[in-house]
């Protein structure tokens, strides 16, 4: 080759080197089109790697297949392999399933009976990858094993970061949370250090915001959130195809840290910048774009949307099943949560499920099937574990149920829920639990508290500008108020008179509202307390005068 054409091919592959993508796209592509210039099946390899990073999928897809019949026209089984794989991971993002299965067998052909070999490596990880999504864990567990030992043997970060990510999503598929999240943090570790390439860093990033979310570990979710768009600013010169992925993810951490305006926006960037092979990132950020304008009232926004997720192949439950029940279509609703969960399998985590399983509570209570909710919460319960996310989607929903069943057992149990979503910071559920609270507080007969409790998540509610969530909250506390009990009685107070003024004894009274008959003297000695009489018969007499009985 003369000096020019060397030195081209150098310039290309130093750009590779350095990971400047679209420098390299542009030396290569020149190169490639250049009459006296043949590029070796590596440098096809590396083409396609720099039409991918610079957005053009169809390019990507051409210099692999061209990389491809020069390994296999050079007999190196290795590398045909590899590109084999490439051409399966890339077909199955471009939603071509039954190419792409092709391409993975084709990898197989060309490794399976080779000495062991780095490439082999992504075999195991589509063995782990499918029997995950079977319901196999102890051969996804194997297959991971494999993988973690080809990438040991082979000396490569890049490999062993994967590997454990992929252990790590095998032991959580098996409920082994505590050694999932750990190798998950060890892997993640890698990719923040900076010790891997660009595209082993972005799946990664991309892997471990799903498990995150999947998995209902909402702390770990916002901090690698933040890092993964940090990496996203500050990787390569022009467009990173993670980008959108990650910014996807952003948007329903956002949602639930109620920085709505934020979401939306970025729901909308991460549309415009999600790759046409990692579609259903689109997808679930439109989903999420929906919540938000579902609970600000949007509703006709909110159902464009979940319109556009749908398109996208994506179920956008339980959303479309609330905004259902928000339009009146309560038995719509319904069936739409019975669909969802019943196409859920084991790709969908607990946080999935137990959102539907929330929402089946909170539908069948409005359409006024308690023991459909009943058997939903008690479902959600069982899944919850001592997830703190699932923790409080789970005492909400049994909490919600009590009111209907049992308003006296209510209010413990939605304390406590209330205590973890105060924890989580997740504003919008905390002020529904809250207007549960105060409805078990009324219950109980503690008016004043249930003002205050109104008041609460009112402010909240208008804070976030969630107005219907709002507007309920503010007619309830303005109906509080126009209830208000004379003589500063109790809602419990003002029953106990209402009783004796009746004719009651105080074990009479204390049988009708199942309370002892120390407490009915309890309540006797501040009710003549607070009306200034001495005797039941006065008090009777202000009972009539003020129109308690």
């Amino acid at each position: 080759m003369s000096a020019p054409v060397i030195d081209r091919a150098g310039r290309a592959r130093d750009a590779v080197a350095r990971e400047a993508w679209g420098e390299a796209y542009a030396l290569l592509h020149a190169r490639d089109r250049h009459p006296d210039e043949a590029l070796t099946p590596d440098d096809l390899g590396a083409l396609s790697d720099a039409a991918w990073w610079s957005g053009h999928l169809d390019e990507s897809v051409a210099a692999r297949l061209r990389a491809h019949a020069a390994h296999v026209a050079a007999g190196d089984h290795r590398g045909a392999g590899l590109a084999a794989w490439w051409l399966h991971y890339e077909y199955a993002g471009l939603g071509r399933p039954a190419v792409a299965a092709g391409w993975l067998h084709r990898a197989r052909h060309h490794l399976d009976g080779l000495p062991p070999c780095p490439e082999q490596s992504f075999l195991a990880w589509a063995d782990a990858e499918e029997a995950t999504a079977r319901g196999d864990g102890p051969a996804a567990l194997a297959a991971t094993g494999r993988m973690t030992r080809l990438a040991e043997r082979s000396g490569s970060p890049d490999l062993l970061a994967l590997s454990r990510q992929a252990a790590s999503a095998a032991l959580l598929a098996q409920g082994r949370r505590a050694e999932g999240l750990a190798l998950l943090d060890e892997a993640m570790c890698a990719a923040e250090a900076g010790e891997l390439s660009g595209v082993f860093t972005g799946w990664l990033y991309c892997l471990a915001l799903t498990q995150c979310m999947e998995a209902a570990d909402f702390g770990r979710a916002v901090e690698w959130t933040r890092t993964a768009m940090e990496w996203c600013a500050a990787f390569g010169t022009g467009d990173n195809p993670f980008r959108g992925v990650c910014r996807a993810h952003r948007v329903e951490v956002l949602d639930l840290l109620g920085e709505w305006t934020a979401a939306e926006e970025e729901a909308r960037r991460a549309c415009r910048e999600v790759p046409v092979d990692c579609l259903e990132a689109a997808a679930a950020a439109y989903c999420a774009a929906g919540d938000v304008q579902r609970r600000q009232g949007r509703l006709d926004e909110a159902a464009r949307s979940y319109a556009h997720a749908h398109e996208l192949g994506r179920l956008p439950q339980p959303g479309l099943a609330l905004l259902r029940l928000a339009q009146g279509l309560g038995d719509a609703a319904a069936a739409g949560l019975r669909l969802a969960l019943a196409c859920q399998d084991a790709r969908h985590g607990p946080l999935a499920r137990a959102r539907l399983l929330a929402a089946s509570t909170e539908v069948s209570l409005a359409v006024g099937a308690v023991r459909g909710a009943a058997d939903a919460a008690s479902k959600l319960d069982a899944l919850a574990g001592d997830v703190p996310l699932l923790r409080a989607l789970a005492g909400t929903a049994a909490g919600a149920v009590a009111l209907a069943e049992d308003p006296g057992a209510a209010a413990p149990v939605l304390r406590r829920a209330l205590d973890l979503r105060l924890r989580l910071r997740v504003p919008y559920e905390a002020a529904q639990t809250r207007m549960l609270l105060a409805a078990a507080d009324r219950a109980a007969g503690y008016e004043q508290v249930r003002r205050l409790g109104l008041a609460f998540p009112r402010d909240g509610f208008e804070g976030l500008g969630a107005g219907p969530d709002a507007r309920r909250a503010a007619a309830l506390l303005s109906a509080a108020a126009r209830r208000r009990l004379p003589g500063g009685l109790t809602a419990r107070e003002a029953e106990v008179l209402r009783l004796v003024a009746g004719g009651a004894t105080n074990k009479g009274v204390a049988g009708a509202l199942v309370i002892s008959e120390h407490t009915v003297a309890r309540h006797l000695n501040n009710i003549f307390a607070k009306l200034g009489v001495s005797t039941r018969s006065a008090a009777t007499a202000y009972a009539y005068a003020h129109g308690l009985v």
